[in-house]
């Protein structure tokens, strides 16, 4: 995912036996950033960094090793470990749930619209589509004794609309192994929040928007105050591309094999854990604003903060039921 969200951390005068720590550093093609409170630096960059590269050798398009890149590889398969086992499972859940819209296998789409790391000479075409689209469905994919399973040796994978999310869960995981209560862990945008400041303050993070237009430069648009929970957005002015002079972005609608082509500019998601939000903001990208509205209200494990331009042009946002009590007064 791209970086969404511009991070407030108004640090209070920090308790005796409490200190925040600071960490940051580059991975999965973006940043991250971690501060936590305790009474020493129990948690060390290098061990973050560590956790992240394994993270990658399983869900990493860019590493050819990968698991991923093996199973894309492979025509029938291959033994998960534990990462792409977690991984998977949600993302066949999130696609069951969201009729389809979160959908694993649309690599070749992605790929066939220029959103990887292979650029294509040219733009595809309704009959390209139509080629891809009988190896796209995760109703070709199954999971049995560990392995993943492909029903055709042409469906491949693509799992950065839950990579990242997900990777902010095993961070958290990792700190609360350390007894660490207090903290708030971000990659490439896709927060983790738990606890509050020594002051007694709850972490405050601030919803990018655009200024004028959905291809802008972002600025804040709301602040959250969250003591528990991830926060995650999918926007389509961070990651586009231009065809006939229309813009399109990297959301990819599965039944089409099209950019989704909807008024919704972005959709914040706050949810238990990220890998939850992390799907989710996708599927509610491709779905529009009324559905997924309708979707969000209909769920008491979500909330959602959407952005959109209405019939005038003008950018407006709109909230679920339950997002208000999470924002700042």
């Amino acid at each position: 995912m791209n970086v969404l969200f511009w991070i407030t951390l108004l640090l209070g005068q920090p308790a005796d036996t409490l200190q925040p720590f600071h960490l940051s550093g580059h991975a999965q093609g973006t940043t991250w950033h971690i501060t936590y409170y305790s009474t020493d630096s129990t948690v060390l960059s290098s061990q973050i960094d560590s956790i992240l590269d394994k993270i990658d050798s399983s869900l990493s398009l860019y590493k050819p090793y990968s698991l991923i890149c093996q199973f894309n590889r492979d025509p029938h398969g291959i033994l998960m470990d534990e990462h792409m086992s977690v991984v998977m499972q949600q993302a066949l859940d999130t696609y069951r749930t969201s009729s389809g819209l979160f959908d694993i296998t649309v690599q070749p789409l992605v790929e066939a619209w220029g959103f990887s790391a292979h650029k294509p000479d040219a733009y595809p075409d309704s009959a390209v589509i139509q080629h891809i689209l009988p190896c796209v469905g995760s109703d070709y994919l199954s999971i049995q004794n560990g392995y993943l399973l492909k029903a055709k040796p042409c469906v491949h994978i693509d799992l950065d609309g839950i990579a990242q999310g997900y990777s902010v869960d095993v961070l958290a995981g990792f700190l609360e192994q350390h007894h660490i209560t207090s903290y708030l862990v971000e990659l490439g945008g896709e927060l983790r929040v738990k606890g509050r400041k020594p002051s007694g303050e709850r972490m405050r993070v601030g919803i990018e928007a655009p200024p004028e237009n959905e291809f802008a430069e972002a600025v804040v648009q709301r602040i959250m105050s969250v003591d528990s929970g991830a926060i995650t957005t999918s926007g389509s002015y961070r990651a586009w591309h231009e065809r006939g002079g229309k813009k399109f972005s990297h959301t990819i609608n599965p039944r089409t094999g099209f950019p989704a082509d909807n008024e919704l500019i972005s959709v914040t998601v706050y949810a238990k854990k990220a890998i939850i939000a992390d799907a989710y903001d996708n599927a509610l990208m491709a779905m529009g604003l009324a559905k997924a509205m309708e979707f969000v209200n209909n769920r008491k494990d979500m909330a959602a903060f959407f952005i959109y331009r209405d019939k005038n042009g003008a950018i407006v946002s709109a909230t679920s039921k339950s997002f208000n009590a999470l924002l700042y007064p």
